[in-house]
């Protein structure tokens, strides 16, 4: 095993501890950076004490699960084909829509909650809590907290935490019911080891949100966090790519399974030591970038940079559609017709769902979009003329009015709702790939839902000018699923990360003349000290291995304190030089409970809690010990309660 240390001696800080009431004093005798580099054998795959990996795909638009048994780890299986469906749209996964009774009580998810609330009297449907693509607000909202709320189509709020515990809680009952009926006996959720997939651009706060509602949905206990695996989706994507065959994927180069090899063998195949690669997650809510590396014979990847991506996922065209009507129709009336008629729009946005996806840069017929029948009739009573009057005073040419009651859109007019979104999905590759670290890429894999898009694949091609080969897995739905999977089988396969911003806590270190602030300065018992300095745990885009750990030690300041609260602050910045500097901010708090470790024999003794961070995992992990006991101590960082 080998130990690197880099150590400095750091003497008072001062933290005032509510709701402990305690003050923090001389806690730090120590800090010391800590870089555990794991024994070979520990870098084996472990035995898995679970018989089965559950993933749950929890989506903007769609959602949906999927298991192997461990003894059959290459055998996956997707879940049941779900009842429902819209034409021209697969069904492999489910709507991520869910609706609640009046009084507030969980009915039913996807198609079920889509199709008893569409066939719902609309003075009924008023008092029903219908909500889609909520998953977006844990990366939209700046301050996310466990009583963050969501609005339902009625406009009526409700917590966020319920809606994504009943989602988590329904995926669990129906996985447990097909592996039930399958194993002809009750299936032990104890044995099942459950994957959640988010975002990698998502911040800890969500990623914890997603882990607190997995709590409250019973899929795991807080006693048992490890049955509960967070995967990032494109790395999930990524692990499954790199093990697809050759007749399993499109080549966009030639439309046809890639050359030099027999349609049977992995792209692997063609993979050698060192290959870098870009997976493009194009979802519902975000795009999603990720570059790696990988290492064989072994098959295991390296993260080349931090990942990447924003908020450009297919519901952009949603929006640019609705903005089309608001300019047709008026601003006033949409907002109202969403209100007094949730159902009918949610109709209307399926018909324009199933339109948009025949969007092509070649079609040059026009793509017809029916209006319900209560969107015709409300306009009219709202404005006191037609529908079609509307559409011939709108200076919006390229929208028609067809005599069978529908929207007809030339193809421009459908291609032009695009090119907002697909053009922050080229601007943000284009960028990416002017980075020194994104050199060399020989394949891009487009995945996710949106990655069927001809346009944004004609888009991806025109960029990229034959540079990296575009790949586009068959399932290309199901891609990031099945690499959840994978990842829960072996959790280890990801060996390096890069971190996403730079973490840290605040801390006292000696005054310097000419290098700190003289504002900064503070005298305590004739020695001067400076304030509010960063102490750095690990720097933004820092490569990171799986297992590394941060160490510090700290020192209760009196022999009665139970608790010691540290603000952790985070920076998208690389170089911080103190907590007040701009763009840094308290982020998250860590807490180490050293209650009952003191030694017996000299309870009033002064303690060293020596305390190891992981930051190579895809969430962030605290870990402490009383130095004197060996005892553990119960530590945890809160990214929720800001």
């Amino acid at each position: 095993m080998f130990v690197f240390f880099l150590s400095f001696f750091l003497s008072f800080f001062h933290f005032h501890l509510s709701p402990f009431s305690i003050s923090l004093i001389f806690p730090m005798l120590l800090l010391s950076l800590f870089f555990l580099q794991k024994d070979s054998e520990e870098n084996e795959p472990t035995r898995h004490p679970y018989v089965v990996v559950v993933a749950i795909d929890f989506g903007t638009t769609s959602s949906g699960y999927a298991y192997a048994f461990t003894k059959e780890p290459e055998c996956i299986h997707t879940m049941r084909r779900w009842e429902g469906g819209d034409p021209g749209v697969s069904n492999q996964k489910t709507p991520t829509t869910i609706l609640l009774s009046p009084d507030r009580k969980f009915h039913s998810f996807g198609y079920a909650a889509r199709d008893f609330y569409h066939d719902l009297d609309p003075t009924e449907s008023k008092q029903w809590l219908y909500l889609e693509k909520f998953k977006m607000k844990l990366h939209t909202t700046a301050n996310l907290s466990i009583d963050t709320d969501l609005h339902a189509a009625n406009g009526k709020k409700v917590k966020a935490l319920d809606i994504f515990a009943y989602a988590l809680a329904f995926f669990k009952e129906q996985a447990l019911k097909e592996l039930s009926d399958q194993a002809w006996a009750d299936f032990d959720n104890a044995d099942v080891r459950w994957v959640i997939t988010v975002p990698a651009i998502w911040k800890m706060p969500a990623k914890q949100f997603m882990r607190e509602a997995a709590y409250k949905a019973g899929l795991v206990s807080r006693d048992n966090p490890d049955q509960l695996i967070i995967a990032l989706e494109p790395e999930a994507a990524s692990i499954y790519c790199r093990k697809l065959r050759l007749h399993q994927m499109v080549d966009l180069g030639n439309k046809t399974a890639l050359n030099g090899y027999s349609p049977t063998e992995n792209i692997g195949v063609g993979m050698t030591q060192g290959d870098r690669y870009v997976v493009v997650d194009c979802g519902g809510g975000t795009v999603d970038l990720t570059v790696h590396q990988i290492r064989m014979p072994e098959g295991h990847l390296k993260e080349l940079y931090k990942a990447s991506g924003g908020p450009y996922g297919s519901i952009g065209i949603d929006y640019e559609f609705e903005k089309l009507l608001c300019k047709i129709f008026g601003q006033d009336f949409i907002d109202q017709f969403k209100i007094k008629r949730p159902a009918a729009w949610v109709d209307l946005m399926i018909a324009f769902e199933s339109r948009k996806r025949a969007a092509a840069p070649d079609r040059s017929n026009p793509l017809n979009i029916n209006l319900p029948f209560s969107f015709i009739d409300y306009y009219k009573k709202f404005r006191g003329h037609s529908v079609e009057h509307a559409l011939r005073k709108s200076n919006v040419d390229f929208v028609k009015w067809s005599s069978q009651g529908m929207l007809r859109m030339n193809p421009d007019a459908m291609n032009a709702l695009f090119k907002p979104t697909i053009d922050h999905i080229i601007q943000h590759l284009t960028e990416l790939f002017e980075r020194p670290e994104v050199t060399d890429i020989r394949f891009l894999f487009l995945v996710g839902g949106f990655a069927e898009s001809p346009l944004l694949q004609q888009a991806v091609q025109k960029m990229l000018q034959g540079h990296s080969r575009i790949i586009i897995p068959h399932d290309v739905g199901l891609t990031i699923l099945k690499g959840a999977v994978l990842f829960g089988l072996d959790p280890s396969i990801i060996k390096v990360r890069r971190s996403p911003l730079t973490y840290g806590v605040g801390v006292l270190n000696r005054f310097v003349e000419g290098k700190h602030p003289p504002e900064k300065m503070l005298v305590k018992e004739g020695t001067r000290w400076c304030t509010d300095v960063f102490d750095t745990f690990i720097s933004t885009d820092q490569s990171v291995a799986l297992g590394e750990t941060v160490k510090r030690s700290y020192t209760p300041a009196k022999p009665s304190q139970q608790v010691i609260v540290i603000h952790v602050y985070c920076s998208e910045k690389e170089s911080v030089s103190f907590i007040t500097d701009p763009g840094v901010r308290k982020c998250g708090t860590l807490k180490l409970d050293v209650s009952g470790t003191e030694s017996p024999a000299s309870p009033a003794a002064r303690r060293e809690i020596q305390t190891l961070m992981q930051f190579g995992d895809t969430e962030i992990r605290a870990m402490a010990v009383d130095v004197a006991t060996s005892r553990s101590v119960k530590a945890s960082i809160d990214f929720l309660s800001q």
